[in-house]
């Protein structure tokens, strides 16, 4: 990520406030990204921006290509004459959509046409097969492809001819919907890059089973002749789970995917450094060795240790991309084979001070056993806000936290955080929650909930000038200020 120390902001895009049911690309979107330049901040970290399926997880996405439709900006929906500004009142951003691509697709030739028609092309080697799937996904109402109609779920090519033949106006919709996203997300990109800010995405390793790539790509995972996964993704037991957790994602057939040339991943990678600066790459254990369960285990206990591609994998990608601009997320029980490949390739790690006391002094994620490769976060959007981890903490580790801290934990977010800004890792990324000093109710995601998670959302008016101030005066105070604003 280079040398120089920076500061970030961890904000997924949902999150921000607005008239919709989520938070868009739009003009809130630009007044976080002033935001941040105020508060002089280098670095804006979302979560994977892809159309998020089972729980609305941004990490169980319907492609790993497509992008979130629900950011699209509507109020330029309507600057574009696609739909009337009354109607942005009355509608979620999926139906203002649906309106503007029937409305966009009638008007016939001209130069925003030409324009959606040339990045349909350039497009197509994943969004037709996406575009088609989200119409079929519709038709068999959410069902798993497996449930669909066997010539559809098994891609007879008679069958998804009639099929594109008969769901063509939804899938044109489709089709508008990602490139209106890549018009406005291209747009705030711009301006956070002009205003010094990169964006930090997040690539979650494994895909869901309930996706266009396992449906359209049944050759590059471990499925059997129905399409059914053989194996799954998931985590041995541990100290937190007694069974392990099971997540289900179908595995990768790397032999397969190394025989194609890496085809799929470098297309992969492509598509998100597009949206992004930097990604973060989730389980990156993975590519060392992954978890890999028998489909019709119910639990996790019974799996096995499974090789990654490893280096080959990466050398592969550098070759194809140049310097890799990866984060590798190295949270939880790592072993030397991870840390070497992690190192081979000069990738920084994460350090999270919420995991980082109540286990002595050797404890990795305490800051005076920081390293200066790698980011700081005072939690994650996996994390209760720092504010209800203290006030949730058995008494003897809240008594460590404050030894160390030496504070009375009134203000124990800023604690950390000035703790993180102080390190020497380049890099320290706060969640909003944190800079905002919010509790309990204001978490992103709780692991292994079924229901409540990835819905909080900021208030109008939030985070407001006076936490820029303060930010500003902390990110100033550690060396930590873009090279831009230094006197």
């Amino acid at each position: 990520m280079g040398a120089v120390r920076g500061s970030g902001v961890l904000l997924h895009p949902t999150s921000l406030p607005g008239p919709r049911g989520t938070g868009e690309a739009g003009a809130q979107a630009h007044r976080f990204v002033r935001w941040l330049a105020d508060a002089r901040q280098s670095l804006w970290q979302v979560l994977p921006l892809g159309p998020p399926g089972y729980g609305d997880s941004p990490y169980a996405a319907l492609s790993a290509f497509a992008g979130d439709a629900r950011l699209v900006d509507g109020d330029e929906l309507a600057a574009q004459g696609w739909v009337a500004r009354g109607e942005l009142r009355t509608g979620r951003t999926q139906d203002l959509l649906e309106l503007a691509a029937d409305r966009f697709l009638a008007r016939g030739p001209g130069a925003q046409r030409a324009a959606f028609d040339a990045f349909c092309g350039a497009s197509a080697p994943w969004l037709d097969d996406f575009a088609l799937f989200m119409a079929l996904h519709r038709r068999f109402e959410g069902r798993t492809w497996t449930d669909w109609d066997r010539p559809l779920a098994l891609r007879d090519p008679t069958a998804l001819a009639e099929a594109r033949g008969a769901l063509r106006r939804e899938i044109d919709r489709h089709r508008f919907a990602q490139w209106r996203l890549r018009e406005d997300w291209a747009r705030l990109k711009r301006a956070a890059n002009g205003a010094g800010i990169r964006l930090l995405g997040d690539m979650p390793m494994f895909v869901a089973h309930q996706s266009a790539d396992a449906w359209a790509h049944r050759d590059l995972f471990h499925l059997d002749d129905a399409g059914r996964p053989r194996v799954v993704a998931g985590v041995p037991p541990d100290y937190f789970s007694r069974t392990g957790q099971r997540w289900g994602n179908p595995l990768y057939r790397w032999d397969a995917m190394a025989a194609q040339g890496w085809t799929w991943w470098t297309d992969r990678f492509r598509a998100v450094l597009d949206l992004v600066d930097l990604v973060r790459i989730d389980h990156f254990r993975g590519f060392a060795a992954n978890w890999e369960i028998p489909a019709d285990h119910p639990t996790a206990e019974h799996g096995r240790w499974a090789p990654g591609p490893g280096a080959a994998f990466f050398e592969a990608m550098r070759d194809r991309l140049g310097a890799l601009p990866i984060v590798a997320e190295d949270l939880g029980v790592i072993t030397p084979d991870v840390v070497a490949l992690r190192d081979r390739f000069g990738l920084p790690g994460m350090r999270v001070l919420q995991f980082a006391f109540g286990s002595g002094p050797d404890n990795p994620y305490l800051p005076h056993n920081h390293v200066p490769r790698g980011i700081v976060y005072t939690g994650t959007h996996d994390n209760d806000s720092t504010r209800g981890w203290f006030a949730s903490m058995p008494p003897a580790e809240r008594a460590a936290v404050l030894r160390y801290t030496g504070t009375d934990g009134s203000a124990i977010e800023r604690d950390l955080m000035r703790l993180a800004s102080m390190s020497v890792s380049e890099w320290c990324v706060f969640p909003i929650q944190d800079v905002l000093g919010l509790g309990t109710e204001a978490r992103m995601n709780r692991p292994g909930a079924s229901g409540g998670n990835w819905n909080w959302r900021l208030r109008d008016g939030q985070p407001g000038d006076g936490a820029a101030r303060w930010l500003a005066e902390l990110t100033q105070e550690y060396g930590r200020e873009p090279a831009a604003s230094r006197t």
